[in-house]
Protein backbone atom coordinates (compact mmCIF):
# COMPACT_ATOMS: atom_id res chain seq x y z
CA UNK A 1 0.00 0.00 0.00
CA UNK A 2 1.65 3.27 -1.08
CA UNK A 3 2.20 6.02 1.48
CA UNK A 4 -0.34 8.84 1.23
CA UNK A 5 1.00 12.35 1.78
CA UNK A 6 -1.55 14.93 2.89
CA UNK A 7 -1.35 18.65 2.19
CA UNK A 8 0.63 19.44 5.31
CA UNK A 9 3.14 16.63 4.71
CA UNK A 10 3.71 17.91 1.17
CA UNK A 11 4.05 21.44 2.48
CA UNK A 12 6.82 20.50 4.89
CA UNK A 13 8.53 18.37 2.25
CA UNK A 14 8.54 21.31 -0.18
CA UNK A 15 9.77 23.77 2.44
CA UNK A 16 12.56 21.39 3.40
CA UNK A 17 13.74 21.00 -0.21
CA UNK A 18 13.46 24.77 -0.69
CA UNK A 19 15.65 25.62 2.35
CA UNK A 20 12.71 27.29 4.08
CA UNK A 21 12.20 25.31 7.28
CA UNK A 22 15.33 26.85 8.75
CA UNK A 23 17.76 29.25 7.11
CA UNK A 24 20.57 27.27 5.55
CA UNK A 25 24.30 27.74 6.04
CA UNK A 26 24.75 26.83 2.36
CA UNK A 27 26.65 29.37 0.26
CA UNK A 28 24.97 31.34 -2.51
CA UNK A 29 26.55 29.34 -5.35
CA UNK A 30 25.53 26.00 -3.86
CA UNK A 31 22.01 27.25 -3.13
CA UNK A 32 21.50 28.50 -6.72
CA UNK A 33 22.47 25.04 -7.99
CA UNK A 34 20.38 23.18 -5.43
CA UNK A 35 17.30 25.28 -6.25
CA UNK A 36 17.94 24.72 -9.97
CA UNK A 37 17.86 28.45 -10.53
CA UNK A 38 15.75 31.36 -9.38
CA UNK A 39 13.20 33.28 -11.40
CA UNK A 40 14.79 36.54 -12.54
CA UNK A 41 12.26 38.36 -14.70
CA UNK A 42 12.59 41.08 -12.07
CA UNK A 43 16.36 41.11 -11.34
CA UNK A 44 15.93 41.79 -7.61
CA UNK A 45 13.75 38.70 -7.07
CA UNK A 46 16.67 36.25 -7.00
CA UNK A 47 18.41 38.28 -4.29
CA UNK A 48 15.33 38.22 -2.04
CA UNK A 49 14.89 34.53 -2.86
CA UNK A 50 18.33 33.74 -1.45
CA UNK A 51 18.05 36.23 1.42
CA UNK A 52 14.99 34.45 2.80
CA UNK A 53 16.66 31.03 2.54
CA UNK A 54 20.28 31.54 3.58
CA UNK A 55 21.83 32.47 6.89
CA UNK A 56 24.14 35.47 6.61
CA UNK A 57 23.39 36.15 2.95
CA UNK A 58 24.71 39.46 1.61
CA UNK A 59 23.55 41.01 -1.65
CA UNK A 60 27.06 40.99 -3.10
CA UNK A 61 27.26 37.22 -2.59
CA UNK A 62 24.98 36.83 -5.60
CA UNK A 63 26.20 39.88 -7.53
CA UNK A 64 29.71 38.46 -7.30
CA UNK A 65 28.60 35.22 -8.94
CA UNK A 66 27.26 37.17 -11.91
CA UNK A 67 30.36 39.33 -12.20
CA UNK A 68 32.64 36.27 -12.01
CA UNK A 69 30.57 34.32 -14.58
CA UNK A 70 29.70 31.64 -12.03
CA UNK A 71 26.01 32.45 -12.57
CA UNK A 72 24.12 33.82 -15.57
CA UNK A 73 20.66 35.10 -16.49
CA UNK A 74 18.91 33.73 -19.58
CA UNK A 75 15.59 32.41 -20.85
CA UNK A 76 14.95 28.92 -19.49
CA UNK A 77 12.02 27.32 -17.66
CA UNK A 78 8.57 28.33 -18.87
CA UNK A 79 10.30 30.61 -21.40
CA UNK A 80 11.10 33.09 -18.62
CA UNK A 81 14.38 34.61 -17.46
CA UNK A 82 16.10 32.62 -14.71
CA UNK A 83 19.31 33.09 -12.81
CA UNK A 84 21.19 29.78 -12.78
CA UNK A 85 24.70 28.54 -12.19
CA UNK A 86 27.03 28.55 -15.18
CA UNK A 87 27.00 24.75 -15.24
CA UNK A 88 23.21 24.59 -15.14
CA UNK A 89 22.88 27.10 -17.97
CA UNK A 90 24.84 24.71 -20.18
CA UNK A 91 22.86 21.68 -18.96
CA UNK A 92 19.34 23.08 -18.85
CA UNK A 93 19.11 24.97 -22.12
CA UNK A 94 19.48 21.91 -24.43
CA UNK A 95 16.72 20.05 -22.55
CA UNK A 96 14.38 23.07 -22.63
CA UNK A 97 15.04 24.07 -26.25
CA UNK A 98 12.10 22.09 -27.72
CA UNK A 99 9.74 23.90 -25.33
CA UNK A 100 11.22 27.28 -26.26
CA UNK A 101 10.77 26.46 -29.94
CA UNK A 102 7.09 25.60 -29.40
CA UNK A 103 6.42 28.70 -27.31
CA UNK A 104 7.90 30.95 -29.98
CA UNK A 105 6.15 29.13 -32.83
CA UNK A 106 2.77 29.72 -31.14
CA UNK A 107 3.48 33.40 -30.36
CA UNK A 108 2.53 36.49 -32.34
CA UNK A 109 6.24 37.10 -32.96
CA UNK A 110 6.49 34.02 -35.19
CA UNK A 111 4.09 35.58 -37.68
CA UNK A 112 6.42 38.54 -38.14
CA UNK A 113 9.37 36.63 -39.58
CA UNK A 114 8.11 36.78 -43.17
CA UNK A 115 9.84 33.54 -44.09
CA UNK A 116 13.24 34.37 -42.58
CA UNK A 117 15.13 31.08 -42.36
CA UNK A 118 15.95 29.89 -38.85
CA UNK A 119 19.42 28.59 -39.74
CA UNK A 120 20.35 31.87 -41.41
CA UNK A 121 18.88 34.03 -38.63
CA UNK A 122 20.65 32.14 -35.86
CA UNK A 123 23.98 32.07 -37.70
CA UNK A 124 23.82 35.79 -38.47
CA UNK A 125 22.60 36.64 -34.95
CA UNK A 126 25.27 34.51 -33.30
CA UNK A 127 27.93 36.30 -35.29
CA UNK A 128 26.59 39.69 -34.18
CA UNK A 129 26.44 39.01 -30.44
CA UNK A 130 29.70 37.06 -30.33
CA UNK A 131 31.51 39.84 -32.19
CA UNK A 132 30.57 42.08 -29.25
CA UNK A 133 27.60 42.29 -26.85
CA UNK A 134 24.55 43.92 -28.45
CA UNK A 135 21.43 45.48 -26.99
CA UNK A 136 17.94 44.81 -28.42
CA UNK A 137 17.78 48.15 -30.27
CA UNK A 138 21.05 47.47 -32.08
CA UNK A 139 19.94 43.94 -32.93
CA UNK A 140 16.65 45.20 -34.33
CA UNK A 141 18.51 47.62 -36.59
CA UNK A 142 21.06 45.09 -37.84
CA UNK A 143 18.54 42.31 -38.34
CA UNK A 144 16.12 44.63 -40.13
CA UNK A 145 18.84 45.60 -42.58
CA UNK A 146 19.47 41.92 -43.32
CA UNK A 147 15.76 40.92 -43.52
CA UNK A 148 13.89 44.11 -44.49
CA UNK A 149 10.60 42.28 -45.03
CA UNK A 150 10.45 40.90 -41.48
CA UNK A 151 9.40 42.62 -38.26
CA UNK A 152 12.60 43.61 -36.38
CA UNK A 153 11.12 42.88 -32.94
CA UNK A 154 10.06 39.43 -34.15
CA UNK A 155 13.60 38.71 -35.31
CA UNK A 156 15.06 39.68 -31.91
CA UNK A 157 12.52 37.54 -30.07
CA UNK A 158 13.34 34.67 -32.40
CA UNK A 159 17.00 34.99 -31.42
CA UNK A 160 16.09 34.93 -27.71
CA UNK A 161 14.23 31.66 -28.29
CA UNK A 162 16.57 30.00 -30.77
CA UNK A 163 19.93 31.04 -29.25
CA UNK A 164 20.96 30.77 -25.57
CA UNK A 165 21.46 34.51 -25.08
CA UNK A 166 22.65 35.62 -21.64
CA UNK A 167 22.01 39.09 -20.23
CA UNK A 168 25.37 40.49 -19.20
CA UNK A 169 26.23 42.44 -16.06
CA UNK A 170 25.72 45.11 -14.87
CA UNK A 171 22.16 44.05 -15.76
CA UNK A 172 21.05 41.88 -12.84
CA UNK A 173 23.43 43.38 -10.28
CA UNK A 174 21.64 44.71 -7.22
CA UNK A 175 21.17 48.46 -7.43
CA UNK A 176 23.12 48.88 -10.68
CA UNK A 177 20.55 48.17 -13.38
CA UNK A 178 21.86 48.90 -16.85
CA UNK A 179 20.59 48.15 -20.33
CA UNK A 180 20.20 44.60 -21.60
CA UNK A 181 23.28 43.39 -23.47
CA UNK A 182 23.31 39.96 -25.10
CA UNK A 183 25.90 37.41 -26.05
CA UNK A 184 25.65 33.62 -26.26
CA UNK A 185 26.16 31.52 -23.17
CA UNK A 186 28.85 29.50 -24.95
CA UNK A 187 30.79 32.65 -25.79
CA UNK A 188 30.39 34.14 -22.30
CA UNK A 189 31.42 30.97 -20.47
CA UNK A 190 33.89 29.61 -23.02
CA UNK A 191 32.23 26.17 -22.98
CA UNK A 192 29.79 24.32 -25.25
CA UNK A 193 26.26 23.34 -24.34
CA UNK A 194 25.92 19.89 -22.76
CA UNK A 195 24.16 16.97 -24.42
CA UNK A 196 20.44 16.91 -23.51
CA UNK A 197 19.77 14.85 -20.37
CA UNK A 198 16.06 15.02 -19.47
CA UNK A 199 16.37 12.37 -16.74
CA UNK A 200 19.16 14.36 -15.13
CA UNK A 201 16.98 17.46 -15.06
CA UNK A 202 14.07 15.49 -13.55
CA UNK A 203 16.38 14.21 -10.80
CA UNK A 204 17.47 17.77 -10.06
CA UNK A 205 13.86 18.96 -10.04
CA UNK A 206 12.80 16.30 -7.55
CA UNK A 207 15.77 17.13 -5.31
CA UNK A 208 14.56 20.74 -5.14
CA UNK A 209 10.76 20.36 -5.29
CA UNK A 210 9.77 16.72 -4.66
CA UNK A 211 7.86 14.59 -4.04
CA UNK A 212 6.07 15.72 -7.19
CA UNK A 213 3.94 14.46 -10.04
CA UNK A 214 4.77 14.38 -13.74
CA UNK A 215 2.36 17.30 -14.16
CA UNK A 216 4.25 19.24 -11.49
CA UNK A 217 7.58 18.79 -13.29
CA UNK A 218 5.98 19.83 -16.57
CA UNK A 219 4.52 22.94 -14.95
CA UNK A 220 7.93 23.93 -13.56
CA UNK A 221 9.77 23.39 -16.83
CA UNK A 222 7.15 24.18 -19.45
CA UNK A 223 7.99 20.87 -21.13
CA UNK A 224 5.50 18.21 -22.20
CA UNK A 225 6.02 14.49 -22.64
CA UNK A 226 7.92 13.92 -19.40
CA UNK A 227 5.84 10.86 -18.46
CA UNK A 228 8.11 8.61 -20.51
CA UNK A 229 11.17 10.14 -18.82
CA UNK A 230 9.75 9.39 -15.37
CA UNK A 231 8.80 5.86 -16.48
CA UNK A 232 12.42 5.14 -17.42
CA UNK A 233 13.76 6.13 -14.00
CA UNK A 234 13.96 4.24 -10.73
CA UNK A 235 11.98 6.44 -8.37
CA UNK A 236 10.22 6.17 -5.03
CA UNK A 237 6.45 6.67 -5.24
CA UNK A 238 3.81 8.16 -2.96
CA UNK A 239 0.20 9.21 -3.45
CA UNK A 240 -1.51 12.46 -2.53
CA UNK A 241 -4.96 12.61 -0.97
CA UNK A 242 -6.59 12.58 -4.41
CA UNK A 243 -4.79 9.39 -5.41
CA UNK A 244 -2.30 11.02 -7.78
CA UNK A 245 1.14 9.43 -8.01
CA UNK A 246 4.02 11.49 -6.64
CA UNK A 247 7.64 10.63 -7.36
CA UNK A 248 10.82 11.16 -5.40
CA UNK A 249 14.45 10.14 -5.55
CA UNK A 250 15.16 6.73 -4.04
CA UNK A 251 18.04 8.17 -2.02
CA UNK A 252 16.22 11.34 -0.95
CA UNK A 253 16.49 12.27 2.75
CA UNK A 254 13.55 11.39 5.01
CA UNK A 255 10.60 13.73 4.66
CA UNK A 256 10.15 16.24 7.48
CA UNK A 257 7.55 15.61 10.16
CA UNK A 258 4.32 17.35 9.11
CA UNK A 259 4.21 18.96 12.54
CA UNK A 260 7.60 20.64 12.13
CA UNK A 261 7.23 24.30 13.17
CA UNK A 262 8.09 26.93 10.55
CA UNK A 263 8.67 30.61 11.22
CA UNK A 264 6.87 33.32 9.27
CA UNK A 265 8.77 34.31 6.12
CA UNK A 266 8.83 36.87 3.32
CA UNK A 267 9.18 35.22 -0.10
CA UNK A 268 10.22 37.03 -3.30
CA UNK A 269 7.89 37.88 -6.13
CA UNK A 270 7.92 35.32 -8.96
CA UNK A 271 9.51 32.76 -6.63
CA UNK A 272 9.49 29.21 -7.98
CA UNK A 273 8.20 28.08 -4.58
CA UNK A 274 4.72 29.14 -5.69
CA UNK A 275 5.11 28.57 -9.45
CA UNK A 276 6.59 25.10 -9.78
CA UNK A 277 3.69 22.76 -9.15
CA UNK A 278 0.59 22.01 -11.17
CA UNK A 279 -1.14 21.45 -7.83
CA UNK A 280 -0.14 24.44 -5.70
CA UNK A 281 -2.37 23.52 -2.76
CA UNK A 282 0.71 22.32 -0.82
CA UNK A 283 1.75 25.99 -0.51
CA UNK A 284 -1.17 28.14 -1.72
CA UNK A 285 -4.89 27.67 -1.02
CA UNK A 286 -7.06 27.84 -4.12
CA UNK A 287 -9.14 30.70 -2.68
CA UNK A 288 -6.02 32.85 -2.37
CA UNK A 289 -4.54 32.16 -5.79
CA UNK A 290 -6.02 35.22 -7.53
CA UNK A 291 -4.68 37.47 -4.76
CA UNK A 292 -1.13 36.26 -5.37
CA UNK A 293 -1.19 35.66 -9.13
CA UNK A 294 -2.68 38.41 -11.28
CA UNK A 295 -4.33 37.93 -14.66
CA UNK A 296 -1.49 39.80 -16.41
CA UNK A 297 1.16 37.38 -15.15
CA UNK A 298 2.45 39.23 -12.08
CA UNK A 299 3.30 36.94 -9.16
CA UNK A 300 3.34 39.03 -6.00
CA UNK A 301 5.82 38.64 -3.18
CA UNK A 302 4.30 36.25 -0.64
CA UNK A 303 4.00 36.07 3.13
CA UNK A 304 4.33 32.58 4.60
CA UNK A 305 2.66 31.82 7.92
CA UNK A 306 2.98 28.26 9.22
CA UNK A 307 4.49 27.42 5.83
CA UNK A 308 1.52 28.50 3.69
CA UNK A 309 0.93 31.67 1.70
CA UNK A 310 -1.04 33.96 4.00
CA UNK A 311 -0.64 37.34 2.34
CA UNK A 312 1.52 39.54 0.16
CA UNK A 313 4.12 42.23 0.81
CA UNK A 314 5.81 45.06 -1.03
CA UNK A 315 8.41 47.78 -0.46
CA UNK A 316 7.82 51.42 -1.40
CA UNK A 317 10.77 53.81 -1.45
CA UNK A 318 10.50 57.61 -1.33
CA UNK A 319 12.57 60.48 0.08
CA UNK A 320 15.02 58.37 2.03
CA UNK A 321 12.32 56.15 3.54
CA UNK A 322 11.68 52.46 2.77
CA UNK A 323 8.24 51.22 3.79
CA UNK A 324 7.50 47.49 3.79
CA UNK A 325 3.78 46.80 3.81
CA UNK A 326 2.39 43.38 4.70
CA UNK A 327 -1.11 42.68 3.37
CA UNK A 328 -2.43 39.52 5.06
CA UNK A 329 -5.33 37.55 3.64
CA UNK A 330 -6.88 37.30 7.11
CA UNK A 331 -6.25 38.11 10.77
CA UNK A 332 -2.74 37.33 12.03
CA UNK A 333 -1.88 35.95 15.44
CA UNK A 334 0.18 38.31 17.56
CA UNK A 335 3.23 36.01 17.37
CA UNK A 336 3.04 35.82 13.57
CA UNK A 337 2.68 39.58 13.30
CA UNK A 338 5.75 40.03 15.49
CA UNK A 339 7.71 37.47 13.49
CA UNK A 340 6.84 39.19 10.21
CA UNK A 341 7.83 42.55 11.66
CA UNK A 342 11.24 41.15 12.58
CA UNK A 343 11.63 39.65 9.10
CA UNK A 344 10.64 42.95 7.48
CA UNK A 345 13.10 44.93 9.58
CA UNK A 346 15.83 42.40 8.80
CA UNK A 347 15.11 42.61 5.07
CA UNK A 348 15.13 46.41 5.01
CA UNK A 349 18.42 46.45 6.90
CA UNK A 350 19.86 44.40 4.03
CA UNK A 351 18.24 46.10 1.04
CA UNK A 352 17.97 49.71 2.27
CA UNK A 353 20.69 50.21 4.89
CA UNK A 354 20.77 53.99 4.54
CA UNK A 355 17.02 54.63 4.65
CA UNK A 356 14.49 55.16 7.39
CA UNK A 357 12.62 51.87 7.83
CA UNK A 358 8.87 51.59 8.31
CA UNK A 359 6.88 48.35 8.61
CA UNK A 360 3.13 48.52 8.12
CA UNK A 361 0.28 46.01 7.99
CA UNK A 362 -2.41 46.60 5.38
Amino acid sequence: MPTVLDRRALNRALLGRQLLIERSATGAAEAVEHLLGLQSQAPESAYIGLWTRLDGFELDDLAGLLRDREAVRLVLMRSTVHLVSARDALRLRPVLQPMLDKVFASSNWARGLDGADRVEVTAFGRGLVEERPRDPAELRSLLAARWPGADPASLVNALRSWLPLVQLPPRGLWGEGGRVLYTTVEHWLGEPLAAPDPAGVVRRYLAAFGPASVADAQKWSGLTGLRSVFAGMELRTYHDERGRVLYDLPDAPPLPDPGTPVSARLVADFDNLTLSHADRSRILADEHRSRLMTVNGIIRAAVLVDGFVAGTWRVDRARGCATLTVSPFGPLARADRAALTREAERLLATTDPGAVHVVEFG
